[in-house]
């Protein structure tokens, strides 16, 4: 790297602009930098995309391990420091948020439009005609995916397990899938509400809760909350069937002034009226909540160890120091509000289960609020043989419900296998004669990137990917539209005959995100490095100051 602070001539007299240190890359060199910094990034996951992609085991630097082939925990795992791979981070992180699936395809295609805009360079084409031509293609692409969608009714639970099935494709979950696509419809189809016209699945509601032990297929939906705290006294009911559950968020404790104050006592008498007062109001409380008719009660605060007392006293079931997110799924799950003042406490507050019972698993106390009526909240406890697994099941899991999420909420799907890619290639290819001049060359650049989906699908089942592309190319000239790869039988076929589907969502979103971040990209052609001299004098200082210290003893 050339330490290259920039001088400008002015009268003979050469004038420092930026800090001395400072590194400088320009023009031609630094596009071609920050394209092979992407296309590195991008080859590193591509071996872990389709059924049969390979896993990546990372290490972090405390030793952790990580065993995935989910894309964006790869790279979030993955500690890079290059400010381009950075980028790539961000847009598969972005896709996971928004769609819950999809960020290998993201960053492998972001990737391969770079590669193509490379040879597109070299033949000097100017950065903002190929990013012009990538802007047309996109718009191309997203019609002709579109008019490929098929529309899902969303009572049709065999259609949504086919798309919760084809996102765990290639998971450690392989075996279970059928089970956990079915624990993830019924999870989704539980907590989606109707808003206006339109259908709204708030995943946030799906809690994910993992245990070791057991196998995977002991992994239960709970309708209702788990919450993943104990009972606080021992002598309280440890199952409360038909539950009145009230949700506090105000302690079951005398509150303290808020400024020092100082209480003159001046015989043993006062001390003691002092004490009952404080036990009066203590009892007060626990009187009140039983009043209303409550027998279990959920507290976001502390509950005094005299409160507790009377509490179990009364037969009422108590949970404190309970997080606001599970108050909230409580009260979803329950139909109770939660309230901030224990006066107004009232019957209409409570909300309902069927059983609240504290249970031990894996070792761990926990307590389950279930049978809760039409909970518009609920709770998957995932188990598993190793702590890996269940890491690895509850990534797919997560990928599971947010791809059902999508159809509910945009009831559309495409086949799999790379079919998508390979209809919108074919459309593109046709499209770019039209538009002639040298964009049609980035819109055929376009069509290449996007055919390396298929190709990686091919790559990693160990298949021939010219065979297969070729295979396909000709497939889709024919009008099988739906014809993609299966790699388990390494051959071209139609991918709705084989179940693999997935949503429209994730697909227009992903070939978006990857276009928008290919051409951020590309847009780049001054990189100005700050120094980090300061830095490395400030370091060596305190290391020199460390010498002088220790030769004084």
């Amino acid at each position: 790297m050339a330490e290259a602070p920039a001088i400008a001539q002015m009268g003979g007299v050469p004038v420092l602009i930026l800090k001395e240190g400072t590194t400088r890359k320009t023009g031609r060199e630094a596009i071609r930098l920050n394209i092979m910094v992407a296309r590195a990034i991008s080859e590193a996951i591509k071996s872990t995309l389709g059924p049969k992609g390979m896993d990546k085991m990372l290490i972090d630097s405390l030793g952790d391990i990580t065993v995935s082939n989910d894309g964006a925990t790869i790279l979030d795992e993955m500690d890079v420091q290059h400010p381009i791979a950075k980028l790539l981070v961000e847009i598969s992180k972005a896709q996971d948020d928004e769609v819950g699936d999809g960020t290998t395809t993201t960053v492998v295609l972001a990737g391969e439009l770079l590669k193509e805009a490379e040879r597109l360079l070299l033949m000097n084409i100017h950065p903002t005609v190929i990013i012009g031509g990538y802007k047309k293609a996109l718009e191309k692409a997203n019609e002709v995916l579109r008019n490929m969608a098929i529309k899902v009714d969303i009572n049709d639970e065999e259609s949504l397990k086919k798309v919760a099935m084809t996102a765990m494709h290639g998971k450690a979950v392989r075996g279970v899938k059928e089970y956990f696509a079915d624990l993830a419809v019924k999870a989704v189809k539980q907590i989606a509400e109707k808003r206006g016209d339109k259908w709204i699945a708030d995943t946030d509601y799906i809690q994910l809760i993992k245990r070791q032990g057991g196998s995977l297929f002991d992994s239960q939906l709970v309708y209702g909350v788990i919450v993943d705290k104990e009972v606080v006294h021992p002598g309280m009911p440890k199952r409360v069937e038909n539950a009145k559950i009230a949700l506090l968020d105000a302690p079951l404790e005398v509150e303290k002034t808020e400024i020092d104050a100082e209480i003159r006592i001046n015989d043993p008498s006062q001390m003691q009226s002092f004490l009952e007062e404080e036990e009066r109001l203590l009892k007060e409380m626990v009187d009140k909540i039983a009043t209303v008719g409550a027998n279990v009660v959920f507290v976001q605060k502390g509950i005094d160890d005299l409160a507790q007392h009377y509490l179990a006293k009364k037969g009422i079931l108590a949970v404190r120091r309970v997080k606001k997110s599970d108050m909230e799924k409580l009260a979803r799950a329950t139909g109770a509000r939660i309230v901030t003042k224990i006066e107004e406490l009232s019957e209409k507050d409570l909300g309902e289960a069927k059983l609240v019972e504290e249970r031990k698993v894996a070792g761990e106390k926990m307590v389950f609020v279930e049978g809760c009526k039409n909970p518009k909240a609920v709770s998957i406890l995932i188990r598993g043989g190793l702590e890996k697994v269940v890491d690895e099941a509850e990534r797919s899991l997560t990928d599971a419900v947010s791809v059902v999420a999508d159809v509910v909420e945009e009831p559309y799907i495409l086949p799999g296998g790379g079919a998508p890619e390979a209809e919108v290639a074919r459309v593109l290819r046709d499209y770019a004669t039209k538009i002639g001049g040298r964009e049609q060359l980035a819109i055929e650049a376009y069509a290449n990137a996007l055919e390396a989906i298929p190709k990686a699908l091919a790559e990693n089942a160990g298949l021939d990917p010219v065979d297969i592309v070729a295979e396909l190319r000709a497939a889709h000239e024919k009008g099988k539209t739906n014809y993609g790869v299966d790699v388990y039988e390494g051959k071209v076929t139609d991918m709705l005959t084989k179940d693999v589907v997935e949503p429209l969502s994730v697909k227009l979103h992903a070939i978006r995100s990857a276009t928008e971040a290919s051409a951020m990209i590309l847009r780049i052609d001054d990189i100005i490095a700050a120094s980090r001299l300061e830095e490395e004098k400030k370091g060596k200082k305190e290391e020199e100051k460390e010498k002088e210290e220790s030769t004084e003893f």
